[in-house]
C-alpha cells in the first residue's frame, strides 16, 4: 500500500482481500442452492441487497415463510454497523455529489472500510472517490461472482470448512489489523493494543448477553468510548 489515490491503486490495495470475499461468498452461494435458491436468484440477491451476514439469514427465513418485516427488520439490525462505517467516512468525500456518496455508501463492506481506514495512514488522512470506488467494485465483484459459483457448484462442494475457505476473512482481516498497527502513527502502539484486548473481552462478553445481530454495533460503539476515556486519561 502507498500515498496513491487512483482508480488503478484502489483495485491493486483491494486484491489481497478478494480470496476472503471468495470463501464467504461461495459458501453463501451454497446454502443457497442447498435452500433451493435458483443461480440467477442468488446473483440477483448479491447484487440488490449485497450484505453478507444478511443474505445468509434471507436464504434461510425466505423458505420458512417469514414475514417480510422480520426479514426487513433482521437485515436491518444486521448490517447497522455500516452505518458507523459511513458516518467514519463521510468527511472524507465532502465535495463529492450525493449520488457518487449513496454509492460509495450502498457498497462499502467491512474489508473496504478497514482498507480505506489503513489507507489514511498512507494518505495524510486523504481519500477521494476514484480510490473508494475501485476499492468497493472489486470487493462487490468478488461477491457477487463468488456467491453465483458456490451455487452452481452447490452438489460438488458441500462443506467450504473442510477445504478451510472460512478461515480466509479471518487471516485477511488479522493482515489489515497488522498493516493499521505499523503505519498508524496518530495513536501510540501501546493504545492500540489495548483497545484490542478491551475489544476482544467486550465481544467475548457480548457473545454471551447479546442478540448475535447487536453484539457488533454494541460493542463497536462501547469499544470507541473506553478508547477515548483511555486515551484522554493515560494518553494525552
Amino acid at each position: 500500500m502507498n500515498d496513491v489515490l487512483d482508480a488503478r491503486t484502489g483495485v491493486k490495495d483491494t486484491l489481497p482481500t478478494v480470496l476472503g470475499y471468495i470463501g464467504i461468498g461461495m459458501a453463501f452461494g451454497i446454502i443457497a442452492h442447498t435452500n433451493g435458491f435458483s443461480p440467477l436468484e442468488t446473483l440477483l440477491m448479491s447484487l440488490m441487497v449485497y450484505t453478507g451476514s444478511g443474505q445468509f439469514a434471507l436464504v434461510s427465513m425466505l423458505p420458512a415463510g417469514s414475514s417480510l418485516l422480520s426479514m426487513f427488520m433482521a437485515v436491518s439490525l444486521m448490517s447497522a454497523r455500516m452505518l458507523l462505517m459511513c458516518m467514519t467516512l463521510a468527511p472524507k468525500f465532502k465535495k463529492e455529489k450525493l449520488a457518487k456518496n449513496l454509492w460509495l455508501g450502498f457498497l462499502i463492506t467491512d474489508e473496504t472500510f478497514a482498507l480505506a481506514i489503513t489507507k489514511l495512514n498512507y494518505t495524510k488522512g486523504k481519500l477521494n472517490y476514484d480510490w473508494m470506488n475501485a476499492s468497493n467494485i472489486v470487493a462487490y465483484a468478488a461477491w457477487t461472482l463468488a456467491g453465483l459459483a458456490g451455487c452452481l457448484l452447490g452438489n460438488l462442494v458441500s462443506d467450504t470448512k473442510a477445504l478451510g475457505l472460512d478461515y480466509a476473512v479471518i487471516a485477511m482481516f488479522l493482515g489489515l489489523l497488522y498493516l493499521q498497527l505499523i503505519t498508524d502513527q496518530s495513536l501510540k502502539i501501546e493504545l492500540q493494543l489495548i483497545m484490542i484486548g478491551v475489544t476482544m473481552v467486550l465481544t467475548y462478553i457480548g457473545m454471551i448477553i447479546l442478540p448475535a445481530s447487536a453484539t457488533t454495533i454494541v460493542v463497536t460503539v462501547v469499544s470507541c468510548l473506553v478508547g477515548m476515556g483511555i486515551k484522554h486519561v493515560y494518553f494525552k
